[in-house]
């Protein structure tokens, strides 16, 4: 049978393209470093989400190596959390539940798109090679403000990403020549130990402590304060651990002014 030659091209040109849409649906359904949605993540009871270790404190955990978890509740019309860090060159397990109707949970540029049923957890993994910044959204229709539920996923370099915290707890108001304190915890995600420096700085004093923090842990720092040493007046204060800082301001008062003293 004779082919003419426009018709060979035609059948040449239709071949590139059905291989071509075959390739692009293969890699757009395993794509490197992706894994597709399993049933692995079991069940939950949505009126218990709090008491699940994996959801009490939602958020990234570090696991091992380059790996981490990262856990979310969605719930009408948001994410908690919100926002979610993670390190470039890091193989992150999402665990996803809601606290209520079903919502999904889309990473956009990605192929994590999955619904989030109430009463069970939504389990993907994914490698994140370099960094970015993607949106999270919700493609199940929710109720009046589905619009609006949204979040954020930033995939930043491996020298700017860490899991330490630092809240502080002091008193607003001490008495002139009493002693004061300002307590800081530090706490560590990562499950490994941390050794830094935990820094005050008040007036013109700069006390330092040096604290190892339990990977998965916390450790508490007692900064002792003489407000002798500062005078009457206002004193901002800041405390640094590791580039993370928290402060205040503590005000001194004279003993004619009434003050509420050691705190």
């Amino acid at each position: 049978m004779n082919i003419h030659t426009y018709e060979k091209a035609w059948l040449a040109i239709a071949m590139v393209l059905i291989v071509g849409f075959i390739a692009t649906i293969t890699y757009g359904a395993v794509g490197p470093g992706i894994a597709m949605i399993d049933d692995d993540g079991g069940t939950i009871d949505p009126d218990t989400i709090n008491d699940d270790e994996r959801f009490s404190d939602p958020g990234v955990t570090h696991v091992s190596g380059n790996e981490y978890n990262v856990s979310v509740v969605a719930q009408a019309w948001s994410y908690t959390p919100g926002e979610i860090t993670v390190p470039a060159n890091s193989t992150v397990n999402f665990h996803v539940t809601s606290r209520d109707v079903t919502h999904s949970f889309t990473v956009v540029g990605t192929n994590v798109n999955t619904m989030v049923v109430p009463g069970q957890v939504s389990q993907m993994t994914v490698e994140f090679d370099e960094p970015g910044e993607y949106g999270i959204l919700c493609n199940e229709y929710c109720g009046e403000y589905h619009h609006t539920m949204e979040g954020k996923l930033n995939v930043v370099p491996e020298d700017e990403f860490d899991l330490t915290e630092v809240d502080t707890e002091a008193p607003d108001e001490a008495q002139l020549g009493n002693e004061t304190t300002i307590n800081a915890t530090v706490s560590n995600g990562m499950n490994y130990d941390l050794e830094t420096t935990a820094t005050l700085e008040i007036g013109d004093q700069t006390v330092e402590q040096d604290v190892t923090v339990p990977g998965h842990g916390s450790e508490a720092v007692a900064f002792e304060v003489d407000t002798a040493d500062l005078g009457t007046g206002d004193h901002d204060w800041t405390v640094t651990v590791d580039g993370y800082e928290d402060g205040d301001t503590l005000t001194v008062t004279s003993a004619t002014e009434g003050g509420d003293g050691d705190a």
